[in-house]
C-alpha cells in the first residue's frame, strides 16, 4: 500500500496516512480524526542500491570504471 499525503480540512494539519489508492475516501486524519481529508499532489522518492543519493559522494574499488564515476569529472571518492 502506498503513503499518501492528506490535508485536514478541519483541523487544518497535512499528514502521511498508508492507504489503499482506491479506498482512501473516508480515512480518518490522524491529527483529529475527521474524514474531511483532501489528498495532495506530492513528489516521489527513490533510492539505488547501493547508494546514489543523499548528497555523499559515490565510493569505487579504486579501479578506473569500476564504479561508473572515474572520468566523469563529478566528485568522488575510492
Amino acid at each position: 500500500m502506498p503513503i499518501y499525503e492528506f490535508h485536514c480540512g478541519k483541523c487544518g494539519k497535512d499528514s502521511e496516512v498508508l492507504v489503499r489508492s482506491s479506498q482512501w475516501k473516508g480515512t480518518e486524519c490522524p491529527k483529529c480524526g475527521s474524514t474531511r481529508l483532501e489528498k495532495k499532489f506530492s513528489t516521489f522518492a527513490a533510492s539505488v542500491a547501493g547508494g546514489g543519493g543523499g548528497g555523499e559522494a559515490p565510493s569505487c574499488s579504486g579501479v578506473p570504471t569500476s564504479c561508473g564515476m572515474c572520468g566523469t569529472g563529478k566528485a568522488h571518492s575510492h
